[in-house]
């Protein structure tokens, strides 16, 4: 993977939590609290895992097992 990659892929992952607080506040307007939590939650559960993978990849480039071209 390159850097600009591992950029664009960050970038996705914050427009992810955005979005998910954008489903949640919208969704709020029409239903209950606990409905739109339940449908904004798969969209953060993606970010967090797609940031989760990035800080592995940046653990790996940085102890320079797998570097990052």
């Amino acid at each position: 993977m390159d850097r600009s990659r591992f950029v664009s892929l960050a970038v996705a992952a914050f427009g992810l939590v955005f979005v998910s607080f954008l489903i949640r506040g919208t969704t709020r307007l029409v239903a209950p609290y606990e409905v739109a939590v339940a449908v904004s939650s798969p969209v953060l559960f993606a970010a967090a895992a797609l940031m989760a993978v990035l800080v592995v990849l940046a653990v790996l480039d940085a102890t320079g097992i797998r570097r990052l071209t």
